[in-house]
């Protein structure tokens, strides 16, 4: 069961909805949060943060609360167990009211400057496109650089082009309706390449920049070394099975006939 705190804002209006999730980063979310906050502010973009409780055991709640108290433009979803990265995403994003709306990892390894910058450029923009980072300067090692040219190169391969060469590059911010006609459902590390997938199917272009990649700022990575054999074995599902890349059509009426387009049941 997921807990909501709203903020004041209403469906509709040109604001940003930028989900967080949050598993134990009790150590750094205030900083990434505020870092976040402060940057939208000062581009005077209208921010609504959503950050997810994403099954914490630490004090990764109790921050969020306090962020809240403070008057920062913070939705708080509580996922009690935790299902996996791409789960806490989903929760986040039923949540969503912005007319655009996004997501992005907690680790701050991408300044928050640069968030901004990507807000600021869907929103511009003159027509509907998935804007995203291109992380082509990371203080990664070899082994994990390695993986990364490997990781992207297949998938590309196998769908014959996604537009990007940093797949899991976020944020990724794009027209709330279009992530609703994804149908997302992939509860893993595999949402980031889902949402390129059917950002394909919807023919949607993609926008990505160069930016530096940061150090992670505090806790712990939770990416696992069989995330590798999932994304692969994901790969080939989302590849011969037409039922899991399928997209809503769009409608003159599909935001007000969907209440979401999220599946993390």
């Amino acid at each position: 069961m997921d807990r909501t705190i709203s903020v004041n804002s209403l469906p509709g209006e040109r604001l940003i909805s930028l989900v967080i999730p949050c598993y134990n980063e009790a150590r750094s979310l205030r900083s990434t949060a505020t870092r976040i906050v402060e940057a939208f502010r000062s581009q005077d973009i209208k921010l609504e943060l959503v950050l997810v409780d994403n099954g914490s055991t630490d004090d990764t709640g109790k921050i969020i609360d306090e962020l809240m108290a403070e008057g920062l433009p913070i939705v708080k979803v509580t996922v009690k167990l935790n299902r996996g990265y791409g789960h806490g995403i989903l929760s986040g994003l039923n949540k969503c009211t912005g007319e655009y709306a996004g997501f992005l990892c907690a680790d701050s390894q991408v300044d928050a400057a640069d968030v901004a910058r990507v807000a600021e450029i869907a929103l511009n923009s003159q027509t509907p496109k998935l804007v995203k980072v291109r992380r082509r300067f990371r203080m990664d090692g070899l082994n994990r650089k390695l993986i990364s040219i490997f990781y992207n190169a297949l998938a590309n391969l196998v769908f014959g082009g996604l537009h990007s060469i940093d797949i899991n590059g976020n944020p990724k911010i794009l027209p709330r309706e279009y992530l609703q006609r994804m149908q997302l459902r992939s509860k893993d590390w595999f949402l980031d390449p889902e949402v390129m997938i059917k950002t394909k199917k919807l023919g949607l272009p993609v926008y990505e920049f160069n930016v530096l990649g940061q150090m992670r700022a505090e806790g712990l990575s939770h990416v696992r070394g069989s995330a590798m054999w999932e994304f692969f074995k994901n790969l080939m599902r989302y590849r011969f099975d037409s039922d899991l890349v399928r997209v809503s059509p769009r409608t003159k009426n599909y935001q007000a006939e969907s209440k979401n387009g999220f599946t993390n049941e």
